[in-house]
């Protein structure tokens, strides 16, 4: 009988022999596992570099970017690049608020007078006990969150004013550059007692307070904000017959 040894065949994985080779041909010994093929190769595809490109790169990545050289042999692109990091940068850079601050007479000149180089500074001047000034001052509540570039502070009228009347309350205050640039007295500029957050957002963006909506279409920003007027509007309607059902169950019970 021939000798076939056990020579092993380095390039198989497992191992083998050329006996086991044979044995497995004549149906005495299983297949071996079938082996994983390396998955076939596939070309890294392109990235488009242009304008929609370049406004989805974060601060960081556009920095990096200025040693790219199609980067830097396109004039336009290497513009484009220029303008949206400045744009970053001073997105960064602005003073974020968030909330109402309720300030003092010693503190109007540092807080709104002197709060900074084309800074706006709503001033609601209001009095506790007045319904209207709860009404805007809850409105303002809502939109500081969402316009953290914008400053809201209020203080009590005659504290701020002495002797302010009554009768001009509620009374909004624009402010920038250490000047009054818009006043608003009552709620009359605001569609009155049926004002909500909406309807005092688009004064403010008609102004220049707010940023407009992104859209270059002003019709249809005017269309979102009512959009957006007729949901609050329906939230509160919600909220109050959900009041009403847990009066109702408290009494009951």
């Amino acid at each position: 009988m021939a000798d076939y040894g056990t020579t092993s065949y380095k390039n198989h994985v497992p191992e083998t022999t050329e006996w086991d080779d044979i044995q497995r041909k004549l149906g005495n010994l299983p297949s071996l596992p079938e082996q994983p093929k390396p998955a076939p190769f596939e070309p890294k595809a392109e990235v488009s570099k242009n304008a929609s490109w370049i406004e989805s790169q974060s601060e960081q990545a556009l920095e990096e970017l200025e040693d790219d050289k199609a980067i830097e042999d396109d004039r336009f692109l290497e513009e484009y690049r220029r303008k949206r990091l400045a744009e970053l940068k001073n997105t960064t850079q602005l003073p974020h608020f968030g909330s109402v601050e309720l300030i003092k007479a010693t503190d109007f000149v540092r807080e709104v007078t002197h709060a900074g180089q084309d800074q706006f500074v709503l001033v609601q001047l209001y009095k506790d006990g007045h319904p209207a000034c709860r009404a805007l001052g809850e409105c303002l509540e809502m939109l500081a969150p969402m316009h953290t570039s914008t400053k809201f502070v209020k203080i009590v009228s005659t504290e701020c004013i002495p002797g302010y009347p009554d009768s001009n309350l509620p009374t909004l205050l624009v402010y920038q550059n250490t000047d009054v640039a818009h006043q608003f007295i009552g709620m009359q500029h605001f569609n009155g007692t049926r004002a909500t957050p909406i309807d005092i957002e688009r004064v403010m963006v008609r102004i220049g307070v707010f940023d407009a909506l992104s859209t270059s279409d002003s019709s249809a920003g005017e269309a979102e904000l009512e959009k957006r007027r007729r949901e609050y509007m329906a939230s509160l309607t919600n909220m109050s017959s959900s009041q009403l059902e847990s009066e109702d169950s408290d009494f009951e019970d």
